[in-house]
């Protein structure tokens, strides 16, 4: 997703060659994104890169952003995540893996006052409203700007997509943020939730019970739903661009990770979590279905993703680039 409190780069305004006096009358909240021929492909032709700059602009911030304005300002954003070092990419991912699992701190303690006021047949409803307060790590997360993997799948493919970044390197970056967030999440584990126990906020079998509420689907079932949640993680990465204030990122993420929790839909980072909670804690998870859930869930996020954000709205901008080189030959 977008830095939240980065500055909006301007370009040489088009008409410059007005005087200064002239220039100071032009409203203030008229913008561009400063896009420079190195910051494309060599594979574009100066065709291609003068067209996308210009379907890219976005000049008034009292309208919404343009579709183009916002998978752009994706791209670059992707892009500055790439030229980061590896140090910084791992801590950053590292501290997403421990915040997000402030959700599932808050959650395990609503599920087991909830448990306690809900019959055991009923006790679905405990699951489905203490996994409304699901969104409380993401928040944290998107507006501390660190790195979770769901978050980045489809941002980090943008460049790629692109060609404006090779393969090799954005599987380097998913292997770095998802080791990261893998890490933090279970040192969170080991530590918080163990907390929470001794506090006596929940117990054994509650986190138990929860994990099994995970894992109890097929693993085709499980892919599916791990799908859609990564399909909602682009989502939110390119509402979330397409916002212009951090009060509405909070009601976005809100709405978006709120809907997934309510669902019950599987999500890596999270889900990390909740089963090695369970591994560590519990008594009917082991090592192999921890590791299976992983590599199901990562692999479901990772499709939902890039294959219906990331690919889907980058071939929409391309049919908008073509369509607008194929007016402006017509013009000629």
């Amino acid at each position: 997703m977008t830095q939240d409190n980065r500055p909006t780069p301007t370009h040489p305004d088009p008409d410059s060659h007005l005087s200064p006096d002239d220039n100071s009358n032009k409203p203030q909240s008229e913008t561009t994104l400063q896009l420079k021929d190195e910051d494309f492909s060599d594979k574009l032709s100066e065709e291609d890169k003068e067209t996308i700059k210009k379907v890219a602009e976005d000049d008034n911030l009292s309208k919404p952003k343009s579709y183009a304005s916002i998978l752009v300002e994706q791209v670059f954003d992707a892009k500055e995540t790439f030229n980061r070092s590896l140090g910084s990419l791992f801590t950053s991912a590292f501290t997403a893996g421990i915040e997000i699992g402030i959700s599932l701190f808050v959650i395990f303690t609503a599920y087991a006052l909830l448990s306690d006021i809900f019959s055991v047949q009923d006790n679905h409803y405990a699951l489905v409203l203490a996994s409304l307060l699901y969104p409380i790590g993401f928040i944290v997360v998107v507006i501390g700007q660190s790195l979770l993997f769901t978050e980045q799948t489809s941002l980090l493919s943008l460049p790629v997509l692109n060609k404006i970044e090779p393969v090799s390197k954005l599987l380097r970056l998913w292997g770095i943020v998802i080791a990261g967030n893998l890490v933090g999440g279970c040192l969170f584990a080991l530590v918080i939730i163990g907390l929470g126990l001794q506090m006596g906020l929940y117990r054994t079998e509650q986190i138990d019970h929860y994990a099994q509420h995970v894992l109890d689907f097929k693993w085709w079932v499980m892919l599916g739903s791990a799908i859609m949640a990564g399909w909602l993680m682009g989502v939110a990465a390119w509402l979330v661009t397409s916002s212009r204030d951090t009060i509405s990122r909070i009601i976005l993420v809100t709405l978006i990770t709120g809907s997934i929790g309510f669902l019950g839909l599987h999500h890596s980072i999270v889900g990390n979590i909740e089963i090695f909670s369970a591994l560590i804690y519990g008594h009917g998870v082991d090592v192999m279905t921890y590791l299976e859930f992983l590599l199901i869930v990562l692999l479901g996020n990772t499709i939902g993703g890039v294959v219906f954000v990331a690919v889907l709205k980058n071939r929409t901008f391309l049919y908008d680039i073509e369509k607008l080189k194929e007016d402006a030959h017509n013009i000629r």
